[in-house]
C-alpha cells in the first residue's frame, strides 16, 4: 500500500469515525437500531454542497448539514415515541423519505463542488493535500470526540445512558425517557450528518448514492473498537470507536491492494463483498474470544 493510498484509507476513517460516534450513541447508548444514517449521511453532505455553492461559508455549511440530519434523528425518534411505531420501522422509514427530501436540496442526483472554496481550501496545497486534509479531519473529530465526552457526564448524558441502559428503571426515577431519545438521535445523526458534510468536501462533490452502506460501515466500525479495545470508561469506548473506523478503512485499502487476493478474482467491483466479510469477521471475533478465554479457564 502506497503513502498515497495510505492516507487516503486514513482520512475516510477519520470521516467515518464521526459516523462511528454516532452510531455508538443509538446503537450502544441507547439501544435504538438506527437505520437513518444511510439517509443522513447525503442529507449532511447535500445540505453543506448546496450552501458552499450558494457562497455560504463552508464551516457554517458544515453546521447547517449536521442541524438537517439532527432534524432527521429527531423526525426518527418522534414516529417511535410519539407514533408507537417500531425503532427500526420508523428508521425506515425516515430512510426512505430522506432519498427523495436529498434530491430535492441538490436538484439533481450529484452536485458537483469542483472550484468552490471548501474547508480544507485555505491550507490544503498540491504539496500537503494528502495528510493535512487529515490532519482538519482529526481537530474536528478531536472536538467532537471531547465534546461528546462531556455531553456523557452531563446529568443530561447520564440520564440518556439511563435510557438506554434500563428504560422502565429511568421512568421509576423520573427521567423524561422519551425526550432522552430524541436528544440522543438528535446528537447521533447530527454527528452522520456532519461526516457527510466533510466527506463531499474531501471528494469535490455530492452524490445522492454516497450514504448506501453507511450504518454498516459505522457498526463494524463500533464493533471492532469495543474488541480490540475493551473498555468500560466512556472517553476510552469514543477514543475505540474511532480507531476502529480508521482499521476498517485501512483494513479495506489493503483488501483491494492486495496481491493475493487479486490473484483468486478480487477487485475494486469486490468493494461491497469485501466489506460484507469484514463486518461477518468483526461480529464473529468478540464471540469466538469468549469462547477462547472461556475454555483457557477451564482449562
Amino acid at each position: 500500500m502506497s503513502l498515497i493510498a495510505f492516507f487516503g484509507a486514513l482520512e475516510s476513517g477519520l470521516i467515518y469515525g464521526l459516523v462511528a460516534l454516532g452510531v455508538l450513541i443509538s446503537f450502544r447508548t441507547l439501544d435504538f437500531p438506527d437505520l437513518t444514517a444511510d439517509g443522513s449521511f447525503p442529507l449532511g453532505g447535500a445540505v453543506a454542497g448546496i450552501s458552499i455553492v450558494a457562497g455560504v461559508n463552508p464551516w457554517l455549511a458544515c453546521v447547517f448539514g449536521m442541524l438537517a440530519g439532527s432534524v432527521a434523528g429527531i423526525v426518527t425518534a418522534w414516529l417511535h415515541v410519539k407514533l408507537g411505531i417500531l425503532q427500526l420501522l420508523a428508521s425506515i422509514l425516515v430512510m426512505v423519505a430522506l432519498y427523495s427530501v436529498n434530491l430535492r436540496i441538490m436538484g439533481a442526483p450529484n452536485l458537483p463542488l469542483l472550484g468552490e472554496t471548501t474547508v480544507f481550501s485555505s491550507l490544503v496545497t498540491d504539496g500537503n493535500g494528502y495528510w493535512m486534509r487529515c490532519l482538519i479531519i482529526g481537530v474536528v473529530i478531536l472536538v467532537a470526540k471531547l465534546l461528546l465526552d462531556w455531553f456523557y457526564s452531563t446529568e443530561t448524558g447520564l440520564s440518556m445512558r439511563a435510557t438506554g441502559s434500563n428504560l422502565r428503571m429511568a421512568q421509576a426515577q423520573g427521567i423524561n425517557t422519551s425526550w432522552m431519545t430524541i436528544i440522543g438521535m438528535a446528537v447521533s445523526n447530527g454527528l452522520i450528518a456532519l461526516a457527510g458534510a466533510l466527506f463531499v468536501q474531501t471528494q469535490g462533490g455530492a452524490d445522492i448514492s454516497i450514504g448506501i452502506g453507511t450504518i454498516v460501515i459505522g457498526l463494524a466500525a463500533v464493533i471492532i473498537g469495543e474488541t480490540i479495545i475493551p473498555a468500560k470508561r466512556i472517553w476510552l469506548i469514543t477514543f475505540a470507536v474511532i480507531v476502529g473506523a480508521v482499521l476498517y478503512k485501512l483494513f479495506i485499502q489493503v483488501a483491494l491492494s492486495s496481491d493475493t487476493l487479486r490473484s483468486i478474482g478480487f477487485g475494486p467491483q469486490d468493494l461491497n463483498l469485501i466489506t460484507a466479510l469484514l463486518v461477518v469477521l468483526a461480529l464473529v471475533l468478540p464471540k469466538a474470544k469468549t469462547k477462547f478465554l472461556s475454555r483457557r479457564v477451564r482449562a
